[in-house]
C-alpha cells in the first residue's frame, strides 16, 4: 500500500505539471507523427522498387521477398527450411535501426529540453524544442552510434550464447539502462562535448553521487500502473460475466472497444508522467534543485536497492 501511496503521489504531482503544460500531451503526438513518415521514407525503397510487375500484383511481393530474404536448410533434426536475411537486406535493416535510434534520440532531445523548461516555471513550445535539438546534431549522431552499437553487443551476446547469453544479456541491459537513465538529459544541459562515453560516465555520476552504488531499479510509477491494469482486468472480467449470465456477448463489443482505449490513454499519459518524473530526477541530482509540485522524499526514494 505503501508503494501504490508514493506511485500515485508521483503520478499526481507529474499530472500537475501536466496540466500547467498542456503542449507536454501533444509534443509525442508529434514526435510519432514525423517518425512514421521519415521510417516510411526509409522503408519505400525497398518495397516499392521496381520488379516489372503491377504493385498491388502477387508477383511483385513475392519478388521483394525473394530479394530481402534467403532460404537455407534448417539444421539437423529439425525439418523444414530457416529463412534469414540477404545480405544486403541485413545491411539495410542495421541502417534502418540506427536511423529510427537517432530520430529517437533527436525528438527525446527536444522533448527533455521542453519538460526541463516546464519544470522551471516556463511555458511549452514544440518548435522551440526542435530547433534546440537541432543545435545537438553532433552530440546526438555520436550518442546514436555509441547506444546503437551497445545495443547490437548485447543482442548478439543474447543470440550466440543461447541461456547464458540471456542472462548476461540482461545483467548488461539492465547496468546500461541504470548508467544512461540521464544521458538525454545530459546531452541536453551539456553546452560543449560530443563524446558519448564521457555522456555515460556523467550520467552514471550524476546517479551514483545522488543514490550511491547499491541501485538495482527504477523505482516510479510501475506499482500504480500494475495495480490500474488488473484493476481494469477485473471490470473486463465482469462484463464478461454479465454477457454469459444475460446470453448477450454484444455487451462485450463497447466494453472492450472501451477498454482498449482506456489502456492505451492511461499508457500514454503515464509515459509522460515518467518522462516529467526523470527530469525532476536529473535536476533534484544534477543541481540539487527540488523541482514543484515534487518533494524530496519522492525523490529520495526513486531507485530499488540491493539488501546488504
Amino acid at each position: 500500500m505503501n508503494k501504490f501511496q508514493r506511485s500515485w503521489s508521483l503520478f499526481k504531482s507529474s499530472v500537475s505539471v501536466i496540466a500547467r503544460n498542456k503542449m507536454l500531451l501533444v509534443f509525442p503526438v508529434v514526435i510519432f507523427v514525423c517518425t512514421s513518415f521519415i521510417i516510411l521514407f526509409f522503408l519505400a525503397p525497398p518495397l516499392l522498387r521496381p520488379t516489372g510487375h503491377p504493385y498491388l500484383s502477387a508477383d511483385h511481393w513475392q519478388a521483394i521477398y525473394h530479394s530481402l530474404f534467403t532460404e537455407s536448410p534448417a539444421h539437423a533434426g529439425r525439418s523444414g527450411s530457416q529463412v534469414g536475411f540477404t545480405p544486403g537486406a541485413a545491411g539495410y535493416l542495421i541502417f534502418l535501426y540506427f536511423v529510427s535510434m537517432f530520430l529517437a534520440t533527436f525528438f527525446n532531445v527536444a522533448f527533455y529540453h521542453e519538460i526541463l523548461a516546464a519544470l522551471s516555471g516556463q511555458s511549452v513550445a514544440i518548435g522551440r524544442g526542435l530547433k534546440f535539438a537541432g543545435t545537438k546534431l553532433g552530440a546526438i549522431l555520436m550518442w546514436t552510434l555509441f547506444a546503437g552499437l551497445v545495443g547490437l553487443i548485447i543482442k548478439t551476446i543474447e543470440q550466440r550464447l543461447e541461456l547464458v547469453g540471456r542472462i548476461i544479456a540482461r545483467f548488461l541491459g539492465l547496468a546500461w539502462s541504470v548508467a544512461a537513465v540521464f544521458a538525454i538529459p545530459v546531452i541536453v544541459r551539456e553546452e560543449r562535448g560530443v563524446n558519448p562515453l564521457a555522456m555515460l560516465q556523467k550520467s552514471a555520476a550524476i546517479l551514483k553521487r545522488t543514490w550511491g552504488e547499491a541501485l538495482i531499479g527504477y523505482a516510479g510509477l510501475t506499482f500504480a500502473n500494475i495495480l490500474v491494469v488488473f484493476g481494469s482486468l477485473a471490470v473486463l472480467g465482469g462484463a464478461v460475466a454479465v454477457s454469459v449470465v444475460l446470453s448477450n456477448f454484444w455487451i462485450l463489443v463497447p466494453v472492450a472497444v472501451v477498454w482498449v482505449a482506456a489502456l492505451f490513454a492511461w499508457s500514454y499519459f503515464t509515459g509522460i508522467a515518467s518522462q516529467i518524473y526523470k527530469c525532476a530526477l536529473y535536476l533534484y541530482a544534477a543541481d540539487g534543485v527540488v523541482p514543484h509540485p515534487y518533494n524530496q522524499e519522492m525523490l529520495d526514494q526513486a531507485w530499488k536497492f540491493k539488501k546488504s
